[in-house]
């Protein structure tokens, strides 16, 4: 498993194609979720091109079945935040950890800023819905820690009951078919064309850097 704090990622060079953010919520035919919204919509953010390969992948699916998009661009300003917070959350329950495993344990729930996929909007954090737009089983819910779920939050965590496997399943193999990549300590997190992508794909460098918005 290659953490996102690992040096062969930040190593990976950044490129651009310039594709704009698009908002989700004006996609016909994608569902997105409102718990992480926040006034400039900026969570339902995404890369032209990641939305048209999100809509490839919904269209993978099974009949019935539907993509729910918990959460796409996030500021760096958001993700310099949310990983200071949760390394001193970790910092207080584990006070024998040094820094550098601060940082590396940090990593399997938070990317540090430097490399942060969410900040360059080609990723998404989703799960999926039946037909009458309800959340299915996928073993955890969306953003649980791997601390708090016992690593049960891993894509391929075994102790999850086997409708949450096969659920896990379906999604990994629309979106990968669709060419997205999977972030393994957390199921929910899908990229395109970020550092973590290229690295898992061999491209030489990203499609797209950080970008700001708002």
């Amino acid at each position: 498993m290659i953490l996102i704090s690992d040096p062969r990622v930040a190593a990976v060079p950044v490129g651009d194609n310039g594709e704009p953010l698009v908002d989700l919520r004006a996609v016909p035919g994608l569902r997105v979720d409102d718990r992480l919204a926040d006034p400039s919509g900026a969570y339902a953010r995404l890369r032209a091109g990641a939305v048209d390969r999100l809509l490839a992948a919904q269209r993978a699916l099974p009949r019935g079945l539907r993509l729910l998009v918990v959460e796409a661009y996030r500021p760096l300003r958001l993700q310099r935040a949310y990983f200071s917070d949760y390394q001193d959350q970790l910092r207080a329950r584990f006070p024998d950890w040094d820094e550098e495993r601060l940082h590396v344990e940090a990593s399997k729930f938070v990317s540090p800023p430097s490399v942060a996929p969410h900040s360059s909007g080609g990723t998404v954090d989703l799960t999926l819905a039946g037909p009458d737009g309800r959340e299915l089983d996928m073993g955890t819910a969306v953003n649980d820690s791997p601390v708090a779920s016992g690593n049960a939050c891993f894509t391929a965590a075994v102790h999850i009951s086997p409708p949450a496997r096969r659920n896990r399943y379906v999604l990994g193999a629309a979106l990968r078919s669709a060419g997205f990549v999977n972030y393994p300590t957390e199921w929910w997190h899908w990229s395109y064309g970020d550092r973590y992508w290229a690295l898992g794909t061999g491209a030489a460098e990203t499609r797209y850097g950080p970008v700001e918005f708002g």
